[in-house]
Protein backbone atom coordinates (compact mmCIF):
# COMPACT_ATOMS: atom_id res chain seq x y z
CA UNK A 1 0.00 0.00 0.00
CA UNK A 2 1.01 3.24 -0.89
CA UNK A 3 0.49 5.99 2.05
CA UNK A 4 0.82 9.57 2.19
CA UNK A 5 -0.13 11.09 5.25
CA UNK A 6 -0.94 15.01 6.59
CA UNK A 7 -0.92 15.85 9.87
CA UNK A 8 -3.32 18.71 10.90
CA UNK A 9 -4.99 19.90 13.87
CA UNK A 10 -8.22 19.74 11.75
CA UNK A 11 -9.57 16.63 10.44
CA UNK A 12 -12.35 15.16 8.45
CA UNK A 13 -14.66 14.11 10.92
CA UNK A 14 -17.19 16.83 10.00
CA UNK A 15 -18.41 14.61 6.86
CA UNK A 16 -21.37 11.75 8.44
CA UNK A 17 -20.22 8.20 9.49
CA UNK A 18 -20.34 5.65 7.20
CA UNK A 19 -23.68 3.37 7.24
CA UNK A 20 -22.81 1.90 4.31
CA UNK A 21 -20.33 -0.37 6.37
CA UNK A 22 -22.96 -1.70 8.41
CA UNK A 23 -25.04 -2.69 5.55
CA UNK A 24 -22.26 -4.97 4.37
CA UNK A 25 -18.95 -5.92 2.82
CA UNK A 26 -19.58 -5.16 -0.95
CA UNK A 27 -15.64 -6.24 -1.39
CA UNK A 28 -16.58 -9.71 0.26
CA UNK A 29 -19.58 -10.08 -1.32
CA UNK A 30 -18.36 -9.74 -4.97
CA UNK A 31 -15.31 -11.42 -3.66
CA UNK A 32 -17.68 -14.48 -2.91
CA UNK A 33 -19.33 -14.30 -6.31
CA UNK A 34 -16.31 -14.39 -8.54
CA UNK A 35 -15.01 -17.65 -6.53
CA UNK A 36 -18.44 -18.87 -7.24
CA UNK A 37 -17.60 -18.40 -10.70
CA UNK A 38 -14.15 -19.62 -10.70
CA UNK A 39 -15.50 -22.78 -8.84
CA UNK A 40 -18.01 -23.52 -12.31
CA UNK A 41 -14.97 -22.79 -15.24
CA UNK A 42 -12.25 -24.54 -13.10
CA UNK A 43 -10.26 -21.11 -12.46
CA UNK A 44 -6.84 -22.61 -11.64
CA UNK A 45 -5.56 -21.31 -7.72
CA UNK A 46 -3.06 -19.30 -9.07
CA UNK A 47 -5.17 -17.00 -11.01
CA UNK A 48 -7.84 -17.08 -8.23
CA UNK A 49 -5.11 -16.06 -6.04
CA UNK A 50 -3.66 -13.54 -7.97
CA UNK A 51 -7.38 -11.75 -8.65
CA UNK A 52 -8.44 -12.09 -5.13
CA UNK A 53 -6.70 -8.79 -4.41
CA UNK A 54 -6.07 -5.63 -5.99
CA UNK A 55 -2.51 -5.18 -7.11
CA UNK A 56 -1.74 -1.64 -5.79
CA UNK A 57 -3.95 0.27 -3.27
CA UNK A 58 -3.25 4.27 -3.53
CA UNK A 59 -4.81 5.79 0.24
CA UNK A 60 -3.77 9.94 0.71
CA UNK A 61 -4.76 12.41 3.25
CA UNK A 62 -4.34 15.84 1.54
CA UNK A 63 -5.60 19.35 3.02
CA UNK A 64 -7.63 21.91 1.60
CA UNK A 65 -8.41 25.53 2.49
CA UNK A 66 -12.25 26.09 2.83
CA UNK A 67 -13.50 29.69 1.65
CA UNK A 68 -14.09 30.53 4.94
CA UNK A 69 -10.16 30.14 5.50
CA UNK A 70 -10.37 26.99 7.60
CA UNK A 71 -8.57 23.77 6.52
CA UNK A 72 -10.04 20.53 5.97
CA UNK A 73 -8.49 17.22 5.57
CA UNK A 74 -9.90 14.77 3.23
CA UNK A 75 -9.21 11.17 2.38
CA UNK A 76 -8.99 9.87 -0.64
CA UNK A 77 -8.41 6.46 -2.40
CA UNK A 78 -7.76 4.95 -5.46
CA UNK A 79 -7.56 1.39 -5.83
CA UNK A 80 -5.91 -0.67 -8.85
CA UNK A 81 -7.50 -3.96 -9.06
CA UNK A 82 -6.36 -5.45 -12.35
CA UNK A 83 -3.82 -5.04 -15.75
CA UNK A 84 -3.85 -8.18 -17.48
CA UNK A 85 -6.20 -6.49 -20.64
CA UNK A 86 -5.27 -2.94 -20.60
CA UNK A 87 -5.12 0.33 -18.57
CA UNK A 88 -6.68 0.11 -15.02
CA UNK A 89 -10.30 1.81 -16.05
CA UNK A 90 -12.86 3.11 -12.89
CA UNK A 91 -15.03 6.03 -11.87
CA UNK A 92 -13.59 8.72 -9.09
CA UNK A 93 -16.52 8.68 -6.25
CA UNK A 94 -17.83 11.75 -3.67
CA UNK A 95 -19.43 10.42 -1.03
CA UNK A 96 -19.69 10.78 2.77
CA UNK A 97 -19.20 6.87 2.89
CA UNK A 98 -16.54 5.95 0.94
CA UNK A 99 -14.39 3.50 2.37
CA UNK A 100 -11.59 1.19 0.85
CA UNK A 101 -13.83 -1.95 1.41
CA UNK A 102 -16.34 -0.50 -1.13
CA UNK A 103 -13.66 1.14 -3.51
CA UNK A 104 -11.78 -2.87 -3.54
CA UNK A 105 -15.13 -3.71 -4.51
CA UNK A 106 -15.82 -1.75 -7.02
CA UNK A 107 -12.11 -2.02 -8.51
CA UNK A 108 -13.04 -5.57 -9.00
CA UNK A 109 -15.96 -5.26 -10.51
CA UNK A 110 -14.30 -2.85 -13.14
CA UNK A 111 -11.82 -5.93 -14.57
CA UNK A 112 -14.62 -8.18 -14.59
CA UNK A 113 -16.79 -5.49 -16.80
CA UNK A 114 -14.02 -4.73 -19.11
CA UNK A 115 -12.99 -8.44 -19.56
CA UNK A 116 -16.86 -9.49 -20.37
CA UNK A 117 -17.21 -7.42 -22.91
CA UNK A 118 -13.97 -7.69 -24.33
CA UNK A 119 -12.50 -4.45 -24.32
CA UNK A 120 -8.54 -3.87 -23.61
CA UNK A 121 -8.88 -2.55 -19.79
CA UNK A 122 -8.37 -3.77 -16.26
CA UNK A 123 -10.45 -2.40 -13.17
CA UNK A 124 -9.68 0.64 -10.73
CA UNK A 125 -11.91 2.56 -9.01
CA UNK A 126 -11.38 5.37 -6.30
CA UNK A 127 -12.97 7.85 -4.51
CA UNK A 128 -13.32 10.90 -1.68
CA UNK A 129 -14.78 10.63 1.78
CA UNK A 130 -16.82 14.08 1.10
CA UNK A 131 -20.33 15.07 1.12
CA UNK A 132 -20.38 17.18 -2.17
CA UNK A 133 -23.66 19.06 -1.62
CA UNK A 134 -21.98 20.67 1.71
CA UNK A 135 -19.70 22.20 -0.26
CA UNK A 136 -19.22 25.25 -2.89
CA UNK A 137 -17.92 24.63 -6.14
CA UNK A 138 -15.17 26.48 -5.58
CA UNK A 139 -14.22 24.05 -2.53
CA UNK A 140 -15.27 21.14 -5.17
CA UNK A 141 -12.39 22.19 -7.31
CA UNK A 142 -10.48 22.42 -4.71
CA UNK A 143 -10.73 19.39 -3.32
CA UNK A 144 -10.40 17.87 -7.15
CA UNK A 145 -7.53 19.73 -7.65
CA UNK A 146 -6.15 18.22 -5.00
CA UNK A 147 -7.02 14.86 -5.05
CA UNK A 148 -5.34 14.62 -8.47
CA UNK A 149 -2.27 15.65 -7.56
CA UNK A 150 -1.72 13.60 -4.46
CA UNK A 151 -2.58 10.23 -6.64
CA UNK A 152 -1.46 11.91 -10.19
CA UNK A 153 1.80 9.90 -10.71
CA UNK A 154 -0.29 6.38 -9.97
CA UNK A 155 -3.09 7.77 -13.13
CA UNK A 156 -2.53 8.42 -16.99
CA UNK A 157 -3.95 7.54 -20.47
CA UNK A 158 -1.70 4.14 -20.50
CA UNK A 159 -1.75 3.65 -17.42
CA UNK A 160 -5.10 4.43 -14.91
CA UNK A 161 -7.75 6.64 -16.00
CA UNK A 162 -10.48 7.62 -14.11
CA UNK A 163 -14.43 9.04 -14.94
CA UNK A 164 -17.19 10.05 -13.04
CA UNK A 165 -19.06 8.47 -10.56
CA UNK A 166 -21.63 8.67 -7.62
CA UNK A 167 -21.21 12.75 -6.93
CA UNK A 168 -18.77 13.64 -9.75
CA UNK A 169 -19.64 14.96 -13.01
CA UNK A 170 -17.95 16.26 -16.38
CA UNK A 171 -16.87 19.85 -14.39
CA UNK A 172 -15.32 17.14 -12.33
CA UNK A 173 -13.18 15.45 -14.81
CA UNK A 174 -12.27 18.85 -16.42
CA UNK A 175 -10.71 19.90 -13.55
CA UNK A 176 -8.63 16.37 -13.47
CA UNK A 177 -7.78 16.53 -16.77
CA UNK A 178 -6.67 20.36 -16.36
CA UNK A 179 -4.56 19.69 -12.97
CA UNK A 180 -2.87 16.39 -15.10
CA UNK A 181 -2.39 18.30 -18.34
CA UNK A 182 -0.59 21.02 -15.93
CA UNK A 183 1.98 18.42 -14.47
CA UNK A 184 2.66 16.86 -17.88
CA UNK A 185 5.49 17.47 -20.04
CA UNK A 186 4.58 20.08 -22.46
CA UNK A 187 4.64 17.47 -25.70
CA UNK A 188 2.59 15.31 -23.39
CA UNK A 189 -0.30 17.85 -22.69
CA UNK A 190 -2.02 17.34 -25.89
CA UNK A 191 -2.51 13.02 -25.02
CA UNK A 192 -2.77 14.26 -21.71
CA UNK A 193 -6.67 14.49 -22.13
CA UNK A 194 -6.98 11.22 -22.22
CA UNK A 195 -6.15 10.96 -18.60
CA UNK A 196 -9.82 10.97 -17.86
CA UNK A 197 -12.50 10.16 -19.97
CA UNK A 198 -16.63 11.66 -19.24
CA UNK A 199 -15.21 15.16 -20.26
CA UNK A 200 -17.01 17.71 -21.59
CA UNK A 201 -17.06 17.43 -25.22
CA UNK A 202 -15.68 20.94 -25.60
CA UNK A 203 -12.09 19.03 -24.00
CA UNK A 204 -12.11 16.00 -26.11
CA UNK A 205 -15.44 14.29 -24.44
CA UNK A 206 -17.85 11.57 -26.33
CA UNK A 207 -20.99 12.40 -27.55
CA UNK A 208 -23.24 10.28 -26.06
CA UNK A 209 -21.62 9.74 -22.64
CA UNK A 210 -23.89 11.07 -20.20
CA UNK A 211 -27.01 9.02 -21.77
CA UNK A 212 -24.26 5.74 -21.81
CA UNK A 213 -25.29 3.97 -18.67
CA UNK A 214 -28.97 4.46 -18.96
CA UNK A 215 -29.10 3.17 -23.11
CA UNK A 216 -27.05 0.63 -21.62
CA UNK A 217 -29.67 -0.34 -19.22
CA UNK A 218 -32.26 -0.14 -21.64
CA UNK A 219 -30.45 -2.56 -24.53
CA UNK A 220 -29.94 -4.91 -21.52
CA UNK A 221 -33.99 -4.59 -21.10
CA UNK A 222 -34.90 -4.41 -24.59
CA UNK A 223 -32.88 -7.98 -25.44
CA UNK A 224 -33.99 -9.66 -22.47
CA UNK A 225 -37.59 -8.82 -23.73
CA UNK A 226 -36.89 -10.07 -27.10
CA UNK A 227 -35.89 -13.42 -26.35
CA UNK A 228 -38.14 -13.97 -24.14
CA UNK A 229 -41.02 -12.98 -26.73
CA UNK A 230 -42.13 -10.09 -23.99
CA UNK A 231 -43.67 -7.15 -25.58
CA UNK A 232 -42.77 -3.95 -23.53
CA UNK A 233 -45.16 -1.30 -24.52
CA UNK A 234 -47.49 -0.89 -21.47
CA UNK A 235 -45.16 -2.74 -19.17
CA UNK A 236 -44.54 -0.59 -15.64
CA UNK A 237 -41.14 0.13 -14.30
CA UNK A 238 -40.01 1.65 -10.93
CA UNK A 239 -36.49 3.20 -10.78
CA UNK A 240 -35.12 3.69 -7.16
CA UNK A 241 -32.40 6.78 -7.87
CA UNK A 242 -33.27 9.31 -10.23
CA UNK A 243 -29.70 10.63 -10.92
CA UNK A 244 -28.00 10.28 -14.53
CA UNK A 245 -28.37 6.28 -14.94
CA UNK A 246 -31.78 6.32 -13.73
CA UNK A 247 -33.35 9.62 -15.44
CA UNK A 248 -31.51 8.56 -18.71
CA UNK A 249 -33.10 5.20 -18.40
CA UNK A 250 -36.55 6.24 -17.46
CA UNK A 251 -36.64 8.90 -20.62
CA UNK A 252 -35.56 6.03 -23.01
CA UNK A 253 -37.86 3.62 -21.48
CA UNK A 254 -40.41 5.94 -21.95
CA UNK A 255 -39.70 6.05 -25.77
CA UNK A 256 -40.62 2.50 -25.78
CA UNK A 257 -43.77 2.83 -24.47
CA UNK A 258 -42.84 1.59 -20.89
CA UNK A 259 -44.85 3.60 -17.89
CA UNK A 260 -42.49 4.67 -14.72
CA UNK A 261 -44.90 4.22 -11.47
CA UNK A 262 -42.42 4.85 -8.85
CA UNK A 263 -39.04 6.07 -8.24
CA UNK A 264 -37.26 7.72 -5.71
CA UNK A 265 -34.25 9.47 -4.67
CA UNK A 266 -31.85 10.93 -1.61
CA UNK A 267 -34.99 12.41 0.01
CA UNK A 268 -37.63 9.94 -0.63
CA UNK A 269 -40.32 8.43 -3.25
CA UNK A 270 -43.27 8.95 -4.82
CA UNK A 271 -45.66 6.97 -6.68
CA UNK A 272 -48.79 7.35 -9.50
CA UNK A 273 -50.51 4.45 -10.82
CA UNK A 274 -50.60 6.40 -14.07
CA UNK A 275 -47.25 6.66 -14.71
CA UNK A 276 -45.10 9.81 -13.99
CA UNK A 277 -43.90 11.76 -17.45
CA UNK A 278 -40.05 11.34 -16.98
CA UNK A 279 -39.27 14.62 -18.70
CA UNK A 280 -41.18 16.67 -16.30
CA UNK A 281 -39.73 14.97 -13.66
CA UNK A 282 -36.60 15.98 -14.93
CA UNK A 283 -37.52 19.48 -14.94
CA UNK A 284 -39.15 19.20 -10.92
CA UNK A 285 -35.67 17.99 -9.64
CA UNK A 286 -33.72 20.63 -11.97
CA UNK A 287 -35.52 23.29 -9.92
CA UNK A 288 -36.55 21.57 -6.66
CA UNK A 289 -33.47 19.37 -6.03
CA UNK A 290 -35.40 16.48 -5.39
CA UNK A 291 -38.82 14.10 -6.83
CA UNK A 292 -40.62 14.93 -3.78
CA UNK A 293 -43.37 17.11 -4.32
CA UNK A 294 -43.70 16.39 -7.82
CA UNK A 295 -47.34 17.18 -9.05
CA UNK A 296 -50.24 14.56 -8.59
CA UNK A 297 -47.79 12.11 -7.29
CA UNK A 298 -47.95 10.05 -3.81
CA UNK A 299 -45.61 10.24 -1.09
CA UNK A 300 -44.88 6.36 -0.49
CA UNK A 301 -42.54 4.40 1.98
CA UNK A 302 -38.94 2.74 0.85
CA UNK A 303 -40.82 -0.15 2.11
CA UNK A 304 -43.83 0.27 -0.34
CA UNK A 305 -41.82 1.49 -3.21
CA UNK A 306 -40.11 -1.79 -3.32
CA UNK A 307 -43.98 -3.27 -2.85
CA UNK A 308 -45.09 -1.28 -6.40
CA UNK A 309 -46.68 -3.52 -8.57
CA UNK A 310 -44.84 -3.24 -11.58
CA UNK A 311 -42.81 -5.04 -14.46
CA UNK A 312 -39.19 -4.03 -14.10
CA UNK A 313 -37.18 -2.89 -11.32
CA UNK A 314 -34.33 -0.89 -11.83
CA UNK A 315 -32.56 0.07 -8.64
CA UNK A 316 -30.04 2.66 -9.62
CA UNK A 317 -28.85 4.86 -6.58
CA UNK A 318 -25.86 2.67 -4.05
CA UNK A 319 -25.24 -0.79 -3.11
CA UNK A 320 -26.53 -3.10 -1.24
CA UNK A 321 -30.31 -1.72 -1.43
CA UNK A 322 -32.49 -5.37 -2.61
CA UNK A 323 -32.13 -7.02 0.96
CA UNK A 324 -34.04 -10.29 1.77
CA UNK A 325 -37.28 -8.31 2.98
CA UNK A 326 -37.31 -6.40 -0.42
CA UNK A 327 -36.62 -9.50 -1.96
CA UNK A 328 -39.77 -10.67 -0.42
CA UNK A 329 -41.68 -7.79 -1.69
CA UNK A 330 -40.95 -7.06 -4.90
CA UNK A 331 -43.16 -7.56 -7.72
CA UNK A 332 -41.18 -7.43 -10.73
CA UNK A 333 -40.36 -10.47 -12.81
CA UNK A 334 -37.49 -8.16 -14.25
CA UNK A 335 -33.97 -6.25 -12.38
CA UNK A 336 -31.83 -4.94 -14.02
CA UNK A 337 -29.20 -3.63 -11.75
CA UNK A 338 -28.29 0.17 -12.83
CA UNK A 339 -26.02 0.62 -9.74
CA UNK A 340 -23.56 -1.02 -8.73
CA UNK A 341 -23.61 -4.27 -6.39
CA UNK A 342 -27.57 -3.02 -5.43
CA UNK A 343 -28.83 -6.75 -4.41
CA UNK A 344 -27.39 -8.42 -1.18
CA UNK A 345 -26.99 -12.48 -2.45
CA UNK A 346 -29.38 -14.02 -0.09
CA UNK A 347 -31.86 -11.99 -1.62
CA UNK A 348 -30.62 -12.83 -5.12
CA UNK A 349 -31.46 -15.99 -3.77
CA UNK A 350 -34.78 -15.48 -2.69
CA UNK A 351 -35.76 -13.80 -6.04
CA UNK A 352 -34.48 -16.15 -8.11
CA UNK A 353 -36.39 -18.92 -6.21
CA UNK A 354 -39.16 -16.35 -7.01
CA UNK A 355 -38.84 -16.47 -10.81
CA UNK A 356 -37.20 -13.04 -10.82
CA UNK A 357 -34.66 -12.73 -13.00
CA UNK A 358 -31.53 -10.48 -12.08
CA UNK A 359 -29.39 -8.83 -14.53
CA UNK A 360 -26.39 -7.99 -13.05
CA UNK A 361 -24.24 -4.81 -12.73
CA UNK A 362 -21.23 -5.60 -14.84
CA UNK A 363 -23.36 -6.40 -17.63
CA UNK A 364 -26.37 -3.76 -17.23
CA UNK A 365 -24.61 -1.11 -15.96
CA UNK A 366 -21.65 -1.00 -18.42
CA UNK A 367 -23.33 1.47 -21.05
CA UNK A 368 -21.12 3.94 -19.05
CA UNK A 369 -17.25 2.35 -19.35
CA UNK A 370 -18.00 1.03 -23.41
CA UNK A 371 -18.33 4.90 -24.27
CA UNK A 372 -15.29 5.71 -22.10
CA UNK A 373 -13.56 3.23 -24.15
CA UNK A 374 -14.47 4.88 -27.01
CA UNK A 375 -14.10 8.62 -25.85
CA UNK A 376 -10.28 7.19 -25.26
CA UNK A 377 -10.43 6.10 -28.06
CA UNK A 378 -11.17 9.36 -29.77
CA UNK A 379 -8.50 11.21 -27.41
CA UNK A 380 -5.56 8.50 -28.37
CA UNK A 381 -6.86 8.51 -32.58
CA UNK A 382 -7.45 12.85 -32.15
CA UNK A 383 -10.52 11.92 -33.97
CA UNK A 384 -14.53 12.99 -33.02
CA UNK A 385 -17.21 10.56 -33.68
CA UNK A 386 -20.57 11.39 -34.19
CA UNK A 387 -23.62 10.53 -31.89
CA UNK A 388 -24.82 8.08 -34.14
CA UNK A 389 -21.58 6.44 -34.42
CA UNK A 390 -21.36 6.44 -30.71
CA UNK A 391 -24.83 5.07 -30.37
CA UNK A 392 -24.76 2.14 -32.75
CA UNK A 393 -20.79 0.74 -31.59
CA UNK A 394 -22.60 0.76 -27.86
CA UNK A 395 -25.83 -0.62 -29.71
CA UNK A 396 -23.40 -3.30 -31.04
CA UNK A 397 -21.32 -4.47 -28.08
CA UNK A 398 -24.09 -4.39 -25.55
CA UNK A 399 -26.23 -6.72 -27.58
CA UNK A 400 -23.51 -9.11 -28.45
CA UNK A 401 -22.53 -9.23 -24.72
CA UNK A 402 -26.20 -9.69 -23.38
CA UNK A 403 -26.80 -12.15 -25.91
CA UNK A 404 -23.33 -14.00 -24.87
CA UNK A 405 -24.69 -14.44 -21.34
CA UNK A 406 -28.44 -15.45 -22.21
CA UNK A 407 -27.19 -17.78 -24.39
CA UNK A 408 -24.65 -19.45 -21.97
CA UNK A 409 -27.62 -19.01 -18.95
CA UNK A 410 -29.82 -21.12 -21.07
CA UNK A 411 -27.55 -24.12 -22.43
CA UNK A 412 -25.70 -24.17 -18.66
CA UNK A 413 -28.95 -23.90 -16.64
CA UNK A 414 -27.29 -21.19 -14.14
CA UNK A 415 -27.96 -17.47 -13.26
CA UNK A 416 -27.18 -14.41 -15.22
CA UNK A 417 -24.23 -13.66 -12.47
CA UNK A 418 -22.99 -16.39 -12.65
CA UNK A 419 -22.94 -16.54 -16.65
CA UNK A 420 -21.43 -12.65 -16.36
CA UNK A 421 -18.53 -13.97 -14.34
CA UNK A 422 -17.81 -16.99 -15.91
CA UNK A 423 -17.58 -15.91 -19.22
CA UNK A 424 -15.59 -12.91 -18.05
CA UNK A 425 -12.93 -15.22 -15.65
CA UNK A 426 -12.36 -17.22 -19.08
CA UNK A 427 -10.84 -14.34 -20.80
CA UNK A 428 -8.93 -13.18 -17.86
CA UNK A 429 -7.42 -16.83 -17.50
CA UNK A 430 -7.06 -16.98 -21.36
CA UNK A 431 -4.52 -13.73 -21.15
CA UNK A 432 -3.01 -15.23 -18.03
CA UNK A 433 -1.94 -18.68 -20.12
CA UNK A 434 -0.49 -16.63 -23.04
CA UNK A 435 1.80 -14.54 -20.59
CA UNK A 436 2.77 -16.25 -17.90
CA UNK A 437 4.04 -14.86 -15.19
CA UNK A 438 7.20 -12.94 -15.28
CA UNK A 439 9.59 -13.50 -14.13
Amino acid sequence: MIEKQVTLTTSASHEPSSPSVAKGNLGAIVTAQVEKAANFIGLPSSISSILSHPQHIVMVNFPVRMDNGDMRLFQGYRVQHNNILGPYKGGIRYHQDVHLEEVMGLASAMTWKSALHDIPYGGGKGGVKVNPLLHSQAELERITRRFTFEISSHIGPETDIPAPDVGTSAQTMAWMMDTYQKLAMPKDRNSARGVVTGKPIELGGSYGRDAATGQGVVHCISEWARREQIPLTGKKVSIQGFGNVGSHTARILHKLGVSMVAVGDYKGYIYQQNGIDPHLLLEHVKRTGSVIDYPSSKVITREEFFAVDCDILVPAALELEIGEKEAQSIKARLIVEGANGPTFPEAEEILISRGVTVLPDIMANSGGVMVSYFEWLQNMRSEYWDLEEVEARLEKIMKRTFNRVYDRMKAQNISPRLSVYATALERIQKAYTLTGIWP
